[in-house]
């Protein structure tokens, strides 16, 4: 696939772009492209909140940009991949740079998951994903079957014959995207069946995770805080709703006025 092919996105404005800026604490860019697209995923990771909530809220969950913009930035919520990283494509697009919506499978116990179950960004030959929960804090280039040590690991990019990448994390597979250029209407039905099918793992628990500062992570799945930087982890049970309201607003910068509700569990 060539870099130079890109989907059509949708951008923002200037006011959205400089409120999106500040929502992640990035209000002075770098000059560099690779630089400031380090930042913005470092930043991103570190600040807004791979989370399922909005499904154990009984929402519904939009994919229109300015939907994506009111609950992201406006309402300082987070998402999961179709939303974090269907957002930060606009972001990127009004800051100037070729941005390419790829969708494609996460390997787990039984192999390689279905189509657009993942969504993540090709950005003028790095790939950016801010949306996968527990992932590289930092681009990683479109450099096939070359290591790539990370903050949260090793990382290696394998282009296939047809196309397709392989992204592996520590030797492990993680997903596969395919090559063809994808527009953010296409992740519509797959983004509906994860909130409405029995069985779709996002409406197993309700979870909330991100990267802290020193590039460990702290998530909140269900009623346990997790917190796990090198090889320490923490684990605390939160006893009642108060507290789980209060550890979603201190950890997690999410105000809600009820506790999300498991749906399958």
């Amino acid at each position: 696939m060539s870099e130079r092919e890109t989907s059509e996105v949708e951008p923002l404005d200037d006011p959205q772009v400089s409120a999106y800026l500040a929502r992640i604490g990035a209000s002075n860019l770098p000059e560099d492209g690779a630089a400031t697209l380090r930042d913005l995923q470092r930043r991103h990771l570190q600040t807004t909140p791979f989370e399922n909530l909005t499904i154990h809220l009984g929402e519904p969950i939009s994919l229109s940009v300015g939907d994506l913009f009111d609950k992201i930035v406006t309402g300082r919520r987070g998402g999961f991949c179709y939303e974090l990283n269907g957002l930060l494509a606009s972001l990127l697009t009004s800051l100037g740079f070729g941005v390419t919506l790829l969708g494609g499978g996460v390997y787990g116990p039984r192999g390689l998951g279905p189509p657009f179950d993942h969504l993540a960004l090709l950005v003028d030959g790095w790939l950016v994903d801010v949306g996968f929960g527990r992932h590289s804090a930092y681009p990683l280039r479109l450099e096939s079957g070359v290591e790539q040590p990370d903050p949260c690991g090793t990382f290696t990019v394998n282009t296939l014959p047809g196309g397709d990448i392989d992204v592996s994390r520590d030797g492990a597979p993680q997903y596969r995207l395919e090559s063809r250029p994808r527009t953010l209407p296409d992740f519509g039905p797959t983004c509906w069946w994860q909130q409405t099918r029995p069985g779709s793992h996002f409406r197993k628990s309700p979870v909330c995770s991100r990267l802290t500062t020193t590039f460990g992570l702290i998530t909140l799945a269900d009623h346990t805080l997790i917190s796990s930087d090198g090889g320490d982890r923490k684990e605390t049970v939160l006893v009642d709703d108060e507290e789980l309201l209060a550890a979603y607003r201190d950890h997690f910068g999410i105000v809600l006025d009820r506790p999300p509700v498991p749906l399958d569990g």
